[in-house]
This record gives C-alpha cells, sequence and structure tokens, in this order.
C-alpha cells in the first residue's frame, strides 16, 4: 500500500465514510476498466454508502424495538383468514397512521395472527427508520409499577414520548390491579395523539371493565384509544388449533395406511 493510499483511508476512517473505505480499491479496478469518469466512480461509492447506512439504520431500529420475533405481512398466511382485509392491512404498512399518531387496534380470539400482524406492521416501521417499541402489555405494567416505586415514572413516560410507534400486544389477557390499570391509563394518555399506538386484544370494547375495573376509567381510555383508530377485527379458527388437527390428520392417515 502506497502513501497516498494509507493517507485515503487514513482520512476515510476520521470521516466515517466506512463503506468507502472497504470498496475504494475494488470499485477504482472496476471504473478503470469500464473506463467510467471520476464523478460515475464517486457517485457508484456514494450510492453505496448511502446504501449502506440506510441498511444499518434499519438493523438499529429493529434492535431497538425489542421484538420478539421479526416477522412481516408477507409470512402471513392470510388464505386461512379470509375475512381479514389485506390490502387494508398492506395500506397501514406504508405508514401514513405513524405520521398521523392514529392508533391501530387488532380484536380478536387467540390464536388469530393478531401478533404476527402487529409485529409485521412494526417491522414495516422500522424499515421506515421509525422509532419503534413493542411491549407485551402484562410486562409493560409490571415495568411502570416499578418505575412508580422508583420515581421513575415520568422519565418512562417522557422515553415513552420519544418513539413514533409503540405495541402493546395482548391487552386484556390479564387482568390489571386498580393501581395498574390507572398505570396503563396514564401511559396510553401520555402518547395520546403524540405517538401511534398499536393494540392487541382478545376483549370486544364492551368487556374492557373487565380488565381495568373502573367504568370511568375504561370508558375514558377508550375514547382516547377508538380517536381517529384504525380497528380490525380477526375472525376465524385459531391458527395454532388448525396446525394440531392438521398434525392429527396427518398422524390419522399414516396410521391407517401403515395397517392396510
Amino acid at each position: 500500500m502506497n502513501v497516498e493510499t494509507q493517507l485515503l483511508e487514513s482520512y476515510l476512517k476520521r470521516l466515517g465514510l466506512t463503506t468507502f473505505l472497504h470498496n475504494h480499491s475494488a470499485f477504482a479496478v472496476d471504473a478503470a476498466q469500464s473506463q467510467h469518469s471520476y464523478s460515475r466512480y464517486l457517485l457508484a461509492l456514494a450510492e453505496q454508502e448511502l446504501a449502506q447506512r440506510a441498511a444499518n439504520s434499519r438493523q438499529r431500529r429493529l434492535k431497538e424495538a425489542k421484538l420478539p420475533l421479526v416477522k412481516t405481512l408477507n409470512d402471513f398466511d392470510f388464505t386461512a383468514m379470509p375475512l381479514l382485509n389485506q390490502q387494508r392491512l398492506v395500506q397501514l404498512a406504508q405508514g401514513e397512521y405513524i405520521g398521523n399518531r392514529e392508533p391501530v387496534i387488532l380484536v380478536g380470539n387467540p390464536g388469530l395472527g393478531k401478533t404476527h400482524v402487529a409485529t409485521g406492521l412494526a417491522v414495516a416501521a422500522c424499515h421506515q427508520l421509525h422509532r419503534v417499541r413493542f411491549y407485551n402489555t402484562a410486562a409493560l405494567v409490571n415495568e411502570l409499577l416499578a418505575a412508580q416505586q422508583d420515581h421513575r415514572l415520568a422519565k418512562v413516560l417522557a422515553t415513552a414520548q420519544q418513539h413514533e410507534l409503540i405495541v402493546l400486544d395482548e391487552l386484556g389477557f390479564i387482568p390489571l390491579t386498580l393501581t395498574g390499570a390507572q398505570l396503563m391509563f396514564q401511559f396510553c394518555s401520555a402518547l395520546y395523539e403524540r405517538v401511534a399506538l398499536i393494540i392487541t386484544t382478545n376483549l370486544k370494547f364492551a368487556d374492557w371493565t373487565q380488565i381495568f375495573g373502573d367504568e370511568r376509567l375504561t370508558l375514558a381510555l377508550l375514547d382516547r384509544l377508538t380517536h381517529k383508530a384504525h380497528i380490525i377485527e380477526f375472525t376465524g379458527e385459531s391458527y395454532r388449533f388448525r396446525q394440531q388437527r392438521q398434525r392429527v390428520g396427518e398422524l390419522t392417515s399414516s396410521r391407517q395406511a401403515k395397517e392396510a
């Protein structure tokens, strides 16, 4: 390596142009062989640098979101849920609701894919470089209770407001204590019209009092959450139940074939 190349790579490191650093030699050889201009050579390097930075940013957003699993809408079996509006979900994945700070509420019985869809929308948002955070609702309530005891609640709420999308998974899976319900109300109120929300729940709105206990608090929360909300209902047979039934059918067929 000559002195000029050493100096160039030293400058590239100091400027943080790591993709330039790793690719300038190979791109220079390609440019010389193809008789590209200096501008074309620099353009190719700049495009590669920007593409790599965008990829790094997407990975960083996915990591920060703390998703339980990375699933996309492309992985979802819409044929098993014929009543689900696929086009509407594809439109939501474009992210306009995030800019408008609108809630998305996914309602339906367990096992119908609500968490998968919520995760798919969150992954799409991360790819658009939005700041996303995924919470299991019960775990979030425990975190809020601990923050309140440690006098950190204001800080936790302020941190939540710095996100652009927050997912609350399995709201209503277990009932909340009065304090837990009040903290969840406070959390959602702090995000109202500031941060987009995705909520998955297995309870119809009329049954939300079972979660929060207090009817007035429940109505006040529903008023905030359903205002401008995109409400999507999941109906059908549990995905896990279908899988189990299929396995039983395959075992039965195999046994019958052996007996024959």
